[in-house]
């Protein structure tokens, strides 16, 4: 069964070569410095240079449209059939948002809400960035239930590092 992971960027390289992963989803501020582990070719690895944010910052980069674009093109084209690693600076929030936005995408007919509260079991610490999660309910039409749904399962605990976990894609 497919399987997407998500993790830290101090552990990606660990969580890789524990799962035999071959495609990398990378969101990290710009110019945030990532080396790309063993074992994922340059085309299976996806860096999204976006902040952590949910509105406008000066100096920072918003995650708009062509972001959320960009992360569904990579998940589609994801051949499942070797596990996918998803990471950010601290595995707690943009991460999370976009293995949540994979699972639904992957995932069209999976409820929006069963697919949250598998996020919550797997992880206490995740708080998925609700930027990214509206930009991808209005993207995949979901009229509002993705929002909803994050929103149920609110903000995870507090921590410097997010618990890593795995989020089934079934």
């Amino acid at each position: 069964m497919p399987r997407l992971h998500v993790c830290s960027l101090a552990l990606i390289g660990d969580t890789v070569a524990r799962i035999g992963a071959r495609s990398l989803v990378t969101l990290l501020s710009p110019g945030t410095a990532v080396e790309r582990p063993a074992g994922i070719a340059p085309e299976r690895h996806l860096y999204l240079a976006v902040s952590d944010i949910v509105a406008p910052v000066p100096g920072q980069v918003l995650p708009e449209s062509s972001h959320l674009d960009d992360l569904l093109g990579f998940v589609q084209a994801w051949d499942r059939r070797e596990p996918m690693v998803i990471h950010c600076l601290a595995g707690v929030s943009r991460s999370p948002a976009a293995a949540y936005i994979a699972a639904c995408a992957l995932a069209p007919a999976r409820d929006e809400f069963a697919v949250a509260r598998a996020l919550r079991a797997a992880s206490p610490t995740a708080t998925p960035n609700a930027r990214l999660v509206a930009l991808a309910d209005s993207a995949l039409s979901r009229n509002g239930r993705m929002n909803d749904a994050i929103a149920e399962i609110g903000r995870g605990e507090e921590c410097f590092e997010g618990t890593p976990f795995t989020l089934e894609l079934a």
